[in-house]
């Protein structure tokens, strides 16, 4: 029978192949540790990977404000994909925001004070975006952009990593095991059954790329 892969059975996982961590009486330094691992190979799958599964929709009715051009990002923000704004009477057409360096920006609208409608963004620092022109009224702002996964503990038992790239998940947590216990000997094997699953995620990830890119003259 098919089974579920999460935090909780993840945590099981790690104690069966490191033997160790079974309890917080018998094992409490590498039980404590267990979950931090396991986070930690999370934040690395982020940071190695730009697949689709990463991507959320920030949707923030109020976005552009007017007379401000800088905008907070969304919480566990990796990297901006697109970004568009409403315009018309209801907001309801969208008007795409072309991305472009912050000096670029500063340079093309060296007053901040003057207002119109928006054209290009940057990023500011790892926080905020730089919009200009600055906005002349209020804007909804939609963004897609790479996000780091709700990260997953005892209240969130799943998320995208635990559902779509388990074996990553994983090996991952099993890397970062073995420099914690000084297991040195199984650092190559880890590592490489890790790197294939990085390398199998993003092939099939390429391959969706290729299909919604593709023409098509009939249906």
């Amino acid at each position: 029978m098919a089974t579920n892969v999460t935090y909780s059975s993840i945590i099981a996982d790690l104690q069966n192949y490191l033997e160790r961590g079974a309890s917080a009486t018998t094992d409490q330094t590498v039980f404590n540790q267990l979950p931090r691992l396991l986070n930690a190979a999370e934040r690395k799958l982020a940071q190695y990977l730009k697949i689709l599964g990463q991507i959320e929709v920030f949707v923030d009715p109020v976005g552009l404000t007017a007379g401000s051009n800088v905008v907070t990002k969304p919480d566990r923000w990796r990297k901006t994909v697109s970004m568009n704004y409403g315009t018309g009477a209801s907001k309801n057409s969208r008007k795409s925001l072309y991305p472009r360096s912050l000096e670029y920006c500063q340079a093309y609208w060296p007053d901040d004070s003057q207002v119109a409608p928006p054209t290009f963004y940057a990023d500011y620092d790892q926080y905020h975006w730089l919009i200009v022109e600055t906005p002349d009224q209020t804007y909804p702002l939609q963004a897609l952009c790479y996000m780091l996964p709700v990260l997953l503990d005892s209240a969130n038992q799943q998320n995208f990593w635990s559902i779509q790239a388990p074996n990553a998940l994983l090996y991952g947590a099993l890397l970062e095991a073995t420099p914690f216990l000084k297991d040195d000997p199984r650092l190559p094997l880890w590592q490489n059954m890790w790197q294939a699953e990085l390398t199998s995620l993003a092939g099939q990830d390429l391959q969706k790329v290729l299909d919604r890119s593709a023409q098509r003259s009939s249906a």
